[in-house]
């Protein structure tokens, strides 16, 4: 709103409001290409908006101890098991996106339902929990799952499902306007919401592209999604979550890979993914769970190396295995 002091109207800001686009680091983070194909916004508007955005924010630039005192607002969610958050240096970090890859089986739905009742209890470090937002692409999600696990944590039922917002996504298309929503939410609540779980990233991706020929597209709006998610995460200060599926890996055989099956989404995802979760079985009740850093431009926790533990799910969703 700050920008109808700089002639633009209200009429053009409620559609930039529209497509969850709120603020004027909303505006920053938005090509003009993308700006133009909002309805109603001409070249000379959009031009004139960059414009007004452009002085009202600084260059962009900040010195390194300056990013250190914003990095000071980064959060860190329980996943309900120490050990799991022991390998997370805290747990899920919010301004990033976590991704949880495995079999079918391997806990990363049970993960998204823990999280949905972890991330509103307080935790270290002044944190002070908050709500939720679950975009569901594989009808996955269950209320009474959450009830359970609000009962481990001595929590009210009513409360714990009212603080998440659930939303059914049906297409890869749909899945990205959620995300418009998810964004002016955010504003319109501002702080109010912590954490932003999608079950799964690519499934409904995997069915809307198939085959080599739609590869490269399929890409590239997985590319916009995941920069949309990114960009969301570190203007609203989120923790985003986010589960991914497994493929067979055709020439995992020819380099003897001890595991021939591999992550889907490509490099994309995986360079999008500030943190890196492979879950796959383990004895009984047990899951074993990976965890890698893969290189981000400010990497939160450079000198971990790649390592494991294991974590069981109960009842009360994900907590510390019992030898």
């Amino acid at each position: 709103d700050t920008l109808q002091k700089y002639g633009i109207n209200m009429a053009d800001l409620k559609k930039l409001k529209s497509v969850g686009i709120c603020t004027v680091k909303g505006i920053q983070m938005t090509t003009r290409r993308a700006l133009c194909n909002i309805k109603g916004l001409s070249e000379a508007k959009v031009d004139k908006i960059k414009e007004a955005a452009g002085k009202i924010l600084t260059n962009g630039f900040l010195t390194a101890f300056e990013y250190s005192a914003k990095r000071k607002q980064v959060f860190h969610v329980m996943t309900g098991s120490l050990e799991f958050d022991k390998l997370l240096g805290g747990g899920m970090e919010s301004m990033a996106i976590t991704e949880a890859f495995g079999e079918f089986r391997t806990g990363k739905t049970q993960l998204s339902h823990t999280l949905c009742v972890t991330a509103q209890l307080p935790g270290e470090d002044g944190y002070t929990g908050g709500k939720v937002i679950f975009i569901d692409t594989e009808n996955t999600f269950r209320p009474d799952r959450l009830k359970d696990i609000a009962d481990r944590f001595n929590v009210d039922h009513d409360a714990v499902l009212d603080n998440v917002l659930y939303a059914r996504a049906y297409t890869s298309e749909h899945q990205m306007e959620l995300l418009d929503f998810v964004a002016a939410k955010f504003h319109e609540e501002g702080g109010v919401f912590k954490l932003l779980i999608i079950d799964s990233i690519m499934a409904l991706f995997r069915v809307d592209f198939s085959g080599r020929g739609e590869l490269a597209e399929r890409q590239q709006k997985l590319a916009q999604m995941l920069s949309r998610l990114q960009k969301i995460s570190e203007e609203y200060n989120v923790a985003v979550f986010v589960t991914n599926q497994m493929t067979a890996d055709p020439g995992a055989g020819m380099t003897f890979q001890a595991d021939p099956k591999k992550p889907i989404g490509g490099h994309i995802l995986a360079h999008a993914s500030t943190t890196r979760i492979s879950l796959r079985k383990g004895r009984g009740e047990l899951r074993i769970f990976t965890h890698s850093i893969y290189v981000v431009l400010i990497i939160p926790y450079p000198d971990m190396p790649e390592n494991e533990a294991t974590f069981a799910i109960t009842p009360g969703g994900i907590a510390d295995a019992k030898e």
